[in-house]
């Protein structure tokens, strides 16, 4: 009895405590929620509606324009002169331009000998063409089977310079930049620029360097890219859907209406000339490709954009490798757009109208505001509603906007439209670390120069490597473990919890089904899945 009654007394006194502390959290609880909490999350509110309808406005003019180019037919053969290039009698080769193909790896190991074999495969005069591999491995085994493929393409008679350096300043940036410094490139008219990963078509130069040739205008030709490995999981498909968007849309209509857009870095063809004139290739962001982009466009060059002329490539297939370069591809743009913001401004060679689309359209709400609001909005701000059910957040807002934007972002790939349901709770979870770059770019803090390049597995062992990687990956289980997600997770899970129990605003199914995706990315399984079709 002794026994039972000591354990009575500490199980009221446990509960008693419990209760005492949640009871002043309660109390301290509603001293600041009324003077604090709600006014700062109407505010909050408010910033994410706007933001949402600058996003809704950008995506309803690009697909009102997109829509009127198809029905009217608006091919670039019409809008530049294309003619196919000629043998010249008296000329011969020499009355064809001389193109650098540019192809510049770093420790590419499984894809080498694919985007090497594809460069010296281009169809092109022989003698009129130069295939320039900057290998800034710093693995002497890869290094080692990256020269002895070049040399065994020059015993076949192609024209291939192998140039390494000494140092990876710069990056890719540098490697670029060096590789134009070779007194044997003074010659060339047009540099061709293929990633690692990158396995052009032979007739690729045949399509693309004949605007170049024609149009005295244009600096760049920009040809979409095609993914070998899109099938492989659910993720790739996710990216397929993304970048099928900015390829099919973004870039379709930045062509049409401004003659810019932002060069994707490889499977384009630039004018050397227009290189030189821009300032050539700088390394101050992680961007480098973009921010050639602008500058040569503020020099009053022009872009085209080629949809009809695809270039294989491959998707990031795991999630470390796809978040490196998410953080990359979000992070540079900001950091980009802090860094020339001004420059813009005070350009006098481009119109009022392109410096609007460049600083507003392109930067601010393209690079800026869409990860932002997706993230703050959606994984934040409307959860964080139903804890403080005074402050309401409009359907409109809530639902019909993010509706119709979704929507509109699904045109570019029809084919998975049954999966875009699980390409919003991707992209959601994905938005974390956007944001999370974009204030890094943005304030230029700790990881803004970060480059870690982009694992590639490789087509030809596509299947057999993947298996072997992911097997390796379920062994390390701290490398798996994403703390960020599941603090998201975490966090909606509560509020749909909290939603059930008090019936605030009925976000409950919502929230529960985004908790699990933050969940199963936190877990790193999202790779895993494969959809069915």
């Amino acid at each position: 009895m002794e026994g039972l009654s000591r354990t009575n007394i500490v199980s009221d006194t446990f509960y008693g405590t419990r209760d005492d502390i949640t009871e002043q959290f309660g109390i301290m609880w509603g001293q600041i929620k009324a003077p604090l909490i709600v006014p700062l999350l109407r505010i909050s509110v408010f910033l994410c509606l706007v933001m949402s309808v600058m996003l809704f406005v950008e995506r309803v003019y690009m697909f009102v324009v997109i829509t009127l180019l198809k029905v009217f037919g608006k091919k670039p053969q019409k809008k530049y002169k294309w003619e196919p290039l000629k043998d010249d009698v008296e000329l011969a080769n020499s009355s064809y331009p001389m193109v650098l193909v540019q192809i510049p790896m770093y420790n590419e190991k499984e894809v080498y000998q694919l985007s090497i074999g594809a460069a010296c495969g281009l169809s092109w005069p022989s003698d009129r063409i130069i295939v320039q591999v900057l290998d800034d491995s710093t693995d002497p085994i890869t290094k080692n089977l990256v020269e002895i493929e070049c040399q065994r393409w020059a015993n076949k008679g192609i024209n291939i310079k192998y140039e390494v350096r000494d140092n990876r300043n710069g990056y890719k940036a540098g490697a670029l930049k060096e590789g134009l410094k070779h007194s044997y490139v003074k010659q060339c008219d047009f540099v061709a620029i293929f990633d690692a990963d990158f396995q052009p078509e032979p007739d690729f130069l045949w399509q693309t360097i004949p605007f170049l040739v024609h149009n005295h205008e244009l600096s760049l030709v920009q040809a979409r890219w095609k993914y070998v490995n899109a099938d492989e999981c659910l993720m790739t498909r996710m990216q397929e859907m993304s970048l099928d968007y900015h390829f099919s849309v973004e870039q379709e209509v930045g062509s049409s209406t401004h003659a810019f857009f932002g060069f994707n870095g490889t499977a384009g063809v630039w004018r050397i000339a227009a290189i030189d004139e821009a300032g050539g290739w700088k390394d101050r962001t992680t961007v480098e490709d973009m921010d050639l982009a602008v500058r040569a466009s503020l020099k009053g060059w022009k872009f085209l954009f080629l949809g009809s002329v695809k270039v294989k490539n491959e998707l990031p297939s795991t999630l470390k490798a796809y978040r490196y370069q998410q953080h990359r591809w979000s992070c540079g743009p900001a950091n980009l757009f802090r860094k020339m913001c001004m420059e813009i401004i005070r350009n006098k060679k481009v119109s009022l109208w392109k410096k609007v689309h460049v600083i507003y359209s392109f930067f601010f709400v393209r690079k800026v505001v869409a990860h932002i609001v997706t993230f703050v909005f959606y994984v934040v701000v409307l959860p964080a509603t139903v804890l403080v059910p005074e402050v309401e957040v409009p359907k409109w807002g809530a639902v019909y906007i993010p509706a119709i934007i979704t929507l509109l972002n699904a045109v570019g790939t029809p084919r998975s439209l049954h999966l875009l349901v699980f390409w919003i709770l991707f992209e959601n979870v994905m938005s974390l670390h956007r944001t999370k770059a974009t204030f890094i770019g943005l304030l230029e803090a700790g990881r803004v120069n970060e480059w870690i390049v982009t694992e590639k597995l490789g087509d030809a062992l596509k299947l057999k490597s993947a298996t072997k990687a992911f097997k390796k990956h379920r062994m390390r289980l701290g490398d798996r473990i994403h703390l960020l997600e599941f603090a998201a997770g975490a966090y909606l899970f509560f509020c749909g919890c909290y939603d059930i129990a008090f019936g605030t605003n009925h976000y409950f199914l919502y929230l529960f089904i985004q908790a699990f995706a933050f969940l199963i990315v936190g877990f790193g399984y999202v790779g895993t899945f494969v959809p069915n079709s």
